[in-house]
């Protein structure tokens, strides 16, 4: 690995430590501040609306300008909108500033991954990515503890929030590296994605909903059981730890075993995980932060596997597009799942975030079951190898080690499509 990635990923990570805090510094002082859990809930979708904004619009801007300054517009505003955040303290402000901050982040993430892909060609792009999944989940996992750095009832921690989205700017703009353009999106065929792989996109659209509601409502949930900021913050922390280090076991099950049996499974195992956080927390029993370990580890690795199984599914050199397809898809689920969780924790308190994310993973597992009655297993060794995934932009896809790409005179990397047809098509396998 290169001193450039290091020092890129060094950025990257202490802008993340930024935004982890500051999106549970947000439901905590939603709560503080006696937002309702629906508006709560609409606050932290406009995450993932400004995310999906960001997918389409930054891309034209760093062509336009460039990675450096790209970078520095998108950090500025980031920063700015995390103070924002503490002085402008209304629901319909709050909204607008979070759809500002998801665009800026997903800026953010391109000029850094696109990077990436210009140092990462070779045979260890795949090891690169899976090193970036994890740095990006830790670097996350970290920034819940800065909730014990100050009062959440002032501007201090939105203040180190934005400083530290600031001092990740240094590390990148100091990076002396060839900028590499970054190709326009191509359109995705949604329905042939869905016919080609159904359970893959639907398993994708449900991870992004339970991720939506972990990220968006968790604090929230937590506030509204009267726990302590460093409970909160345990709680956080060790469902993010969990998901960085279960992840490759539950892996390396789904490339022994049937994929589809092992997405059932880990389906049904991550609702009654969910079910048991609840009860441990309402009766206020010992073993939160274990259980909150295991549910992280089942619920971060349904993305993976639900891309993994895609990957089964469609024609080898097809997987960049699917993929992209994938997570817009999981975009959609991450946008819904905080506006169901408030609406939800509304009608019935505390536990309806549990029991959001338990009812869609058991419809998960429930349609899984009926897949496996509508196609044939895939022999093992045609599966695809696992590879941890977290939410990222089409970008970070490249270096993905099961997409062929190959890199031109300018620095560009294309995607390496099947006899020059952009359609996402189902595999031809016996």
């Amino acid at each position: 690995m290169t001193s450039t990635i290091l020092i890129l990923l060094t950025g990257l990570s202490i802008l993340l430590i930024g935004i982890g805090l500051l999106g549970t510094l947000l439901g905590v002082r939603a709560t503080i501040e006696s937002f309702s859990s629906i508006e709560t809930g609409l606050i932290m979708a406009g995450y993932y609306a400004g995310y999906i904004a960001g997918t389409l619009l930054s891309p034209r801007m760093i062509r336009n300008v460039g990675h450096v300054r790209s970078f520095a517009a998108f950090a500025a505003a980031a920063a700015a909108s995390s103070l924002a955040f503490g002085l402008l303290i209304d629901p319909a402000a709050w909204f607008v500033l979070r759809v500002l901050n998801g665009l800026c982040v997903v800026g953010l993430y391109m000029v850094v991954e696109s990077w990436l892909n210009e140092q990462a060609a070779g045979p260890y792009r795949g090891r690169i990515f899976s090193f970036y999944m994890m740095s990006t989940l830790i670097a996350l996992g970290t920034g819940q503890f800065l909730l014990l750095a100050g009062d959440t009832a002032e501007l201090t921690l939105f203040a180190i929030a934005a400083i530290l989205i600031a001092l990740g700017l240094i590390p990148v703009a100091i990076t002396r590296v060839h900028e590499p353009s970054i190709a326009p999106e191509k359109a995705s065929d949604f329905m042939t994605l869905l016919r080609a792989a159904p359970l893959g996109t639907i398993g994708a659209l449900c991870a992004g909903l339970v991720n939506g509601v972990f990220w968006g409502m968790t604090p929230v949930f937590g506030q509204s059981l009267m726990l302590g900021e460093s409970q909160i913050a345990l709680i956080m922390s060790a469902t993010i730890l969990g998901g960085a280090v279960l992840q490759w076991p539950i892996g390396h099950l789904s490339d022994r075993f049937d994929r589809r049996s092992i997405l059932i499974v880990i389906s049904f195992v991550t609702a009654i995980a969910a079910t048991v956080s609840a009860w441990i927390v309402i009766r206020n029993y010992p073993g939160l932060i274990l259980s909150a370990f295991i549910y992280g580890g089942l619920m971060f690795s349904l993305y993976g596997i639900s891309v993994a199984h895609a990957y089964d599914q469609i024609e080898h050199g097809h997987e960049l597009e699917a993929t992209r397809a994938l997570l817009l898809v999981y975009g959609i689920g991450a946008f819904a799942g905080p506006l169901l969780a408030g609406v939800c924790m509304e009608l019935f308190g505390p536990v309806g975030l549990p029991g959001i994310s338990a009812s869609t993973v058991s419809l998960l597992a429930l349609y899984g079951l009926y897949r496996v009655t509508r196609r044939a297993s895939l022999p093992l060794d045609q599966q695809t190898e696992f590879v941890p995934m977290v939410r990222t932009t089409p970008v970070a896809l490249e270096m993905h080690p099961d997409v062929d790409t190959h890199t031109h005179e300018n620095g560009s990397v294309d995607q390496q499509q099947s006899g020059g047809n952009d359609a996402i098509e189902p595999a031809q396998k016996p």
